[in-house]
């Protein structure tokens, strides 16, 4: 027990006589040509000065030249005069005209054109703070950053040198030999030229405007991503989305999901949740519940496809459709497996994919189109408007035309042969003209509407004249045959040409109608951009054991503030000591 008593009194001395273990700030080492004291002027310092070499300092990895320095040695601290370098690793190098730095809190501040070099970067500025323990370096008096690609300037922003990232706030811009970014707030890494950009943003060229509101750009590659209320323009198209990729290089621009690309010249718009935008062939690729509106006499078109393709310039502009085109109009509308739109000629087409031989399943797939009450369906069948009064103007069928209209009471009255012309006024019809091999059958009625017989009838060509899109009159002509049959003599059976089929229930009746039995698209699960992480103030003190500045620093605790204005640019122009004014006058007088 004695032992042990005398071991406790030994330990408890010991640590009473020892040394606390606590880390020690390194002093700062230095090297000068002369050096001189002026306790009156500068109390606690010497003043350092190149004679041939310049002054030279050395502080845990970071190295200081300059001409002429007020250091403090007790306090750790120096300010440094013309000329000043600053080299930190073999990567960061600053260059200004003043400079000052505090070895026990490894903060440092620059002054007067300051310039510090990164391997892939330069960054130009009035004033700089630098802070060791961060790896962070900060500006508000504006600067200017010069990559390989580019030349970006802002009026405040922060370098984060582990990242090698540039954090800019406030009047953005990204100045490249093909285009001008201006954003509000940039994120730009250095290493590989990547910019992500937050807020109202534009990207200028001669040949594209882009807008957003969050996204992604690489400034080397020449291509992006964005993805919050975003749109590009060219001249004479502007694609939105919520998604978008763009790539200057390739002329190439895609979306997906809520597409709008809108035809400025053609007044036309296609809708989507998937497009592709290729601007020198001047070509549109959409799919995703796909439809297309343009207008045409006061009124709006719309096509609906699982794909469409707009191609060519806007005076020769194509639209194609593949795969359940579905067609809508006030007065119109339309079903087949693929469409032909040239804007030009005013030409529609609506074709028939399988063209092989007549079967129950190609005379459901056939193309059809209801005008008024009228239904008419064949192989192929053109629709031609007016280019110019944009009014509907005719149209054709080609092979197995067959036109229904249904009874005001009961019945269909059927027309069908192998070629069908129709002309239109007002966009109604008032004339058809069917021609070879033609048949029909019609339910005659006085003006009472009473059924007088069932006309069934066979001849080379008929002619059919409309009023107000019902049947007035029909005149058959060459090797007619045919009667007008009571309706108790004209069996049920037989009241319905071979290739009826009677479609009334996939007319569309409304926009809504394009849809139709189609199921709501999956749509695309886009990743997007997160928002910039809070960034801690760059002064912030309450961490550190000591304040950031030394008593004898130029800058001011009130100085030490994150803003968007720098209220000590003026403050810190560099000011030479007695010694540097006496040199810069003997190097004068030499040179007169």
């Amino acid at each position: 027990m004695k032992n042990v008593f005398i071991y406790f009194i030994f330990i408890i001395g010991f640590l009473l006589t020892s040394k606390p273990l606590i880390a020690q700030t390194k002093k700062i080492d230095y090297t000068s040509d002369r050096t001189l004291k002026d306790e009156n002027k500068y109390p606690g310092a010497i003043i350092l000065s190149k004679v041939e070499n310049q002054v030279h300092f050395i502080h845990e990895g970071i190295e200081i030249w300059c001409d002429q320095a007020i250091h403090y040695d007790q306090a750790n601290f120096f300010k440094a005069y013309g000329n000043v370098r600053m080299q930190q690793g073999d990567t960061v190098t600053m260059q200004s005209n003043y400079a000052e730095y505090n070895g026990t809190t490894k903060f440092a501040f620059a002054s007067g054109k300051v310039k510090m070099t990164r391997p892939q970067t330069s960054l130009e500025t009035d004033t700089l703070f630098f802070d060791r323990i961060k790896q962070q370096a900060y500006y508000r008096s504006g600067g200017t950053i010069r990559d390989t690609a580019s030349v970006l300037t802002s009026k405040v922003g922060r370098y984060y040198m582990d990242d090698d990232k540039y954090s800019f706030l406030s009047k953005v811009t990204v100045t490249n030999p093909e285009y001008v970014i201006n954003s509000d707030q940039l994120d730009f890494y250095s290493e590989n030229g990547y910019a992500y950009l937050y807020g109202p943003t534009t990207i200028e060229s001669k040949t594209s405007t882009v807008y957003c509101e969050r996204g992604f750009y690489n400034t080397r590659l020449d291509n992006g991503y964005f993805v919050k209320n975003s749109r590009i323009d060219y001249d004479n198209r502007i694609l939105k989305g919520d998604s978008l990729y763009f790539n200057r290089k390739n002329s190439f621009a895609s979306g997906t999901n809520n597409i709008k690309v809108i035809d400025t010249l053609n007044h036309s718009l296609i809708t989507g949740h998937y497009a592709e935008v290729y601007r020198e062939k001047d070509s549109v690729f959409i799919t995703k519940r796909a439809v297309a509106a343009t207008v045409q006499d006061q009124d709006s078109i719309f096509v609906h496809s699982d794909t469409l393709m707009v191609m060519g310039k806007p005076e020769n502009r194509i639209i194609k459709g593949y795969y359940d085109v579905r067609m809508f109009k006030s007065d119109m509308s339309g079903k087949s497996d693929s469409i032909y739109i040239n804007q030009k000629s005013g030409l529609t087409k609506l074709i028939n994919i399988n063209m092989g031989p007549v079967t129950s399943v190609s005379i459901k797939r056939s193309p059809v189109v209801w005008s008024g009450d009228n239904q008419i369906t064949g192989d192929t069948i053109h629709l031609q408007s007016n280019p110019k009064t944009e009014k509907l103007d005719s149209i054709r069928v080609f092979n197995n035309a067959f036109m229904i209209q249904k009874d005001s009471i009961e019945g269909y009255n059927q027309l069908k042969g192998k070629e069908l012309t129709g002309l239109f006024v007002d966009n109604e019809l008032y004339q058809v003209d069917i021609i070879k091999n033609t048949e029909t059958i019609f339910y005659s009625r006085n003006d009472e509407s009473e059924l007088l017989g069932i006309n069934k009838t066979l001849s080379s060509s008929i002619k059919i004249l409309f009023e107000k899109n019902k049947i007035e009159d029909i005149y058959y002509y060459k090797q007619v045959e045919g009667n007008l049959n009571p309706e108790d003599e004209f069996p049920e059976n037989v009241r319905e040409l071979t290739g009826f089929n009677w479609r009334g229930e996939e007319r569309l009746l409304s926009k809504a109608d394009l849809f139709a039995g189609q199921p709501e698209p999956t749509l695309t699960k886009i990743k997007g951009i997160e928002l910039p992480e809070n960034q801690e103030e760059f002064f912030d003190d309450s961490k550190r054991k000591e304040p950031l500045l030394n008593e004898n620093s130029r800058l001011k605790p009130t100085d030490l503030k994150d803003e968007r204005s720098d209220s000590i640019q003026q403050q810190f122009k560099p000011k030479a000591t007695p010694e540097l004014k006496e040199k810069e006058n003997k190097t004068k007088a030499s040179v007169n």
